[in-house]
């Protein structure tokens, strides 16, 4: 018996091992493969490239509906660090996983019934529980009895608020200010209005992250570090 013939013999049927394998497009496996993705995209004009392109898009929006989203500043009511017509990137999964919004969190929200009918952005100073209180006699606005230096990024010349208020925020929703105080249509104008001005937690869309357009621009959001002192609700109150 001639075993180099044998041995011959199998080396052509056999497979290469190991991830480099690509089927043979002159094989009949190789064919078989290739004519059953050239059926699955016959119907679609373009073929290949346009289901490539279909399922970049629905990434893209699946992306958007679940992860991330951009957001376009409307007013100066942010400034100066959000301008007019400035891009930010919206995490929505912020709060997916976690307590909540807090105090110092830039976050997006939609304002049916309560702002307006639109989404709105501005910065969370009070969560559920809070007592705030403006203003002590250097003019800075108090949460739960600590005064607030919020200096690093109200808009310079602004006070901390024209408009006194002293409330208490319900569990569940946020006292929220726009960092231009002189410019911005938040909590403090609200205040006679049903929820009293106060957002609430699940209508909130996402935290602001970043700034990603105009490129010159391009600038990550931090929480400041003003609030970082303020006690806990019960302490206060206490």
């Amino acid at each position: 018996m001639d075993t180099e013939a044998q041995h011959t013999e199998r080396d052509r049927s056999s497979r290469p091992s190991g991830t480099g394998y690509a089927p043979d497009p002159e094989s009949w496996e190789g064919r078989s493969r290739f004519a059953l993705a050239g059926r699955s995209t016959a119907w679609l004009p373009g073929g290949r490239y346009s289901l490539t392109l279909l399922l970049v898009l629905v990434g893209v929006l699946l992306l958007n509906l679940f992860v991330a989203r951009p957001f376009e500043i409307p007013s100066g009511s942010m400034e100066p660090a959000l301008r007019i017509g400035d891009r930010v990137l919206v995490n929505k999964l912020a709060y997916r996983f976690d307590a909540g919004p807090r105090r110092g969190d830039v976050v997006v929200f939609d304002g049916t019934g309560y702002f307006g009918d639109a989404d709105y952005i501005k910065r969370v100073v009070g969560v559920g529980g809070d007592h705030v209180v403006c203003c002590d006699k250097e003019g800075r606005i108090q949460v739960n009895g600590r005064p607030v230096d919020e200096s690093a990024f109200v808009h310079p010349g602004d006070r901390p608020s024209a408009v006194r208020f002293d409330v208490v925020v319900p569990d569940g929703r946020l006292f929220v200010l726009g960092d231009h105080r002189g410019a911005s249509s938040d909590s403090r104008d609200h205040l006679g209005s049903p929820g009293g001005g106060m957002i609430p937690v699940d209508d909130v869309i996402g935290r602001a992250e970043a700034v990603v357009w105009p490129a010159d621009h391009w600038t990550r959001l931090h929480r400041p570090d003003a609030y970082a002192r303020v006690p806990a609700p019960d302490g206060a109150h206490g």
